[in-house]
């Protein structure tokens, strides 16, 4: 058992520090000894020249010598990029244990959607957010499951079944290691639309007569033509049938070109993945969410690795009529119409696979993303998942991207639906609402949360704090947060309970509006069974929460000024605030209030 994650990332980092070191020695080795070997044979080729030598046998030695070097030179820089990664991999997982990772990793920006009901709310993409933070992921497989998974709050019994599975995978290093040393090729190969468009195509029935007759008729040429060679038969046989193997495969050409012209590229990516295949089938798992991903790349009982591996083989032996040497004869046994076939009997038995191998990989890997979360943050706690809810009870919650966030505790449910938090500017509330957002969609996702115990039931999250007006969409500020209200409202008429995080609500809008209109939204949300936080600087909104009682109660930030600095703690404290900062944090700026 790990009990330090940071001593036992440093020690991986030094080894692999120390492996580097070795392997740039030995690239400056061989190096040399090319450049020394290649020196050698310039000098024996000269004095073989000035000595007008008709033997030049000599000058095997050196040269044999080199290109042995040059396949040892190739074995050496592999490991060094190997051990430069690997070193790479615990730098990265250092940072991330020091909050030094905003920027370094992957935002996720392909994922970005304005009008998703939460992720822009909780800076889920984008430098710094959430995805950045968690992804570890290697492929884009991992990176689209892991991007669905936040986006996405599961039900109760996947929520556990994931949780059961990092906690299978999170002190597993050397398995992750050696997945990351296979992800700089897989990134590109399992986002292929070639490799998932080529598999999924449709294919002919089978064609045994077609296959027969074509080999009837390479083996009637071959033979044709030995004859003529040895003067036993007309020349001129032999021409009718090249000429009869070419109409054959022409005629076939419609069928077997796209297979042939796609399969090289699919084929490759399949290779890489492949690798990632082979290296989880060796593994020995007991979760059942792990057990499922080996389960389903299997086929009838083979493995996805052992199927590709084949289909690797048909694709090397079509692609031997590429050497020029060996075109002329592959055209006489009909190399690329008989591999098409062998190809269409692969896809009409493992191309419906395809997809449900990278999807597996894909749900692997962020798994593995959840994992090395939970071992960079051994103080996080999965949260309880109840069956029953809505229902958040929360003790001592912080945001897991904030560097020494002040904790506060949440308790919504059936009886206790909202929670009005007043507050001066800059107080805190608007983190606190994202302090439960985040642990809530992680928690929901499978992962830990920053918090000291938590149970939560599988909500839908519904968010309006980034709400923003649109040129492009001729919106204002107003109409785009009604307009959001109005998504946040339909999630609650879904058939999951909803979460809603309302910042600052209806603040574009005179105070009578406001008060109204937000009451009313509240009062609705409420009747449709959710659970949420509502902020407001506005002490007149507070009253609401006296109406909504005993389902909504008013908690509060506070604020000290103290010669002209204003301070904050952070805390969440019951009741509606006492006094606004507003005119004092003017009077700081300059302005004449």
């Amino acid at each position: 058992m790990i009990l330090d994650p940071r001593l036992e990332y440093l020690e991986r980092r030094d080894a692999r520090r120390n492996l580097v070191a070795k392997a740039e020695g030995r690239d400056r080795l061989v190096s040399w000894l090319r450049l020394a070997i290649f020196g050698v044979g310039v000098v024996l080729a000269w004095f073989t020249w000035r000595s007008q030598a008709d033997d030049g046998s000599l000058l095997l030695l050196p040269a044999g010598g080199f290109f042995a070097l040059v396949m040892l030179h190739d074995r050496v820089i592999k490991a060094l990029n190997r051990a430069r990664h690997a070193q790479r991999l615990y730098q990265d997982g250092l940072d991330r244990m020091n909050f030094e990772w905003a920027g370094n990793g992957n935002p996720g920006a392909r994922f970005v959607d304005a009008h998703h009901p939460y992720a822009p709310d909780l800076d889920v993409f984008g430098e710094g957010g959430v995805f950045e933070r968690v992804c570890t992921a290697r492929t884009a497989a991992g990176e689209e499951m892991l991007a669905f998974w936040l986006c996405t709050p599961a039900s109760a019994d996947v929520v556990r079944a994931r949780q059961a599975a990092v906690r299978e995978l999170t002190p597993q290093l050397d398995l992750k290691e050696e997945l990351h040393m296979l992800g700089e090729d897989a990134r590109a190969a399992l986002s292929s639309a070639t490799l998932m468009k080529w598999a999924s195509g449709k294919v002919p029935p089978p064609s045994l007569g077609l296959r027969l007759g074509g080999a009837l008729l390479s083996a009637v040429t071959i033979g044709m033509i030995s004859l003529s060679y040895v003067g036993q038969l007309p020349w001129g046989w032999p021409v009718v049938g090249i000429v009869a193997l070419s109409l054959f495969a022409d005629r076939l050409k419609a069928r077997t070109a796209p297979l042939l012209a796609n399969a090289p590229q699919a084929v490759r990516d399949m290779r890489v993945m492949t690798q990632i295949l082979t290296r989880i089938e060796r593994c020995k798992f007991q979760s059942p969410a792990l057990l499922d991903v080996q389960k389903r790349i299997q086929v009838q009982n083979t493995q996805a690795s052992t199927e590709i591996a084949r289909l690797s083989r048909i694709l090397g032996v079509i692609d031997i009529r590429q050497n020029m040497f060996i075109a002329p004869f592959a055209g006489l046994v009909l190399l690329g119409t008989q591999g098409a076939f062998f190809l269409e009997d692969w896809k009409r038995r493992c191309g419906q696979y395809v997809a449900g191998w990278i999807a597996a990989v894909g749900e692997f890997e962020a798994l593995c993303s959840l994992s090395t979360y939970a071992f960079e943050r051994p103080e996080d706690i999965f949260p309880d998942i109840a069956d029953e809810g809505p229902i958040l009870h929360g003790t001592q919650l912080g945001h897991p991207l904030v560097r020494g966030c002040i904790r506060n505790d949440v308790t919504l449910d059936q009886q206790q639906q909202l929670l009005v938090i007043s507050g001066s500017n800059m107080s805190g509330k608007s983190t606190y609402l994202r302090t439960v957002g985040v642990n809530v969609l992680l928690g929901l996702a499978g992962a830990p949360v920053w918090a000291a115990s938590m149970t939560l039931s599988s909500v839908q999250i519904g968010g309006t704090l980034r709400v923003q007006d649109s040129l492009q969409e001729g919106k204002s500020r107003f109409y785009a947060e009604i307009t959001r209200l109005k998504q946040v409202v339909d999630l609650a008429r879904g058939t999951r309970p909803l979460l809603f995080l309302l910042d600052e609500i209806l603040h574009g809008t005179n105070s009578h509006d406001r008060r109204a209109g937000a009451q009313a939204v509240l009062e609705g949300l409420l009747k449709l069974g959710a659970i949420g936080l509502c902020t407001t600087h506005d002490l007149a909104l507070a009253k609401a929460a006296e109406a909504l009682a005993p389902k909504a109660r008013n908690v509060h930030f506070e604020d000290q000024l103290k010669d002209g600095v204003m301070t904050f703690d952070y805390r969440v404290r019951a009741g509606v605030v006492e006094r606004s900062n507003a005119l004092e944090l003017m009077r700081a700026v300059g302005l004449d209030v």
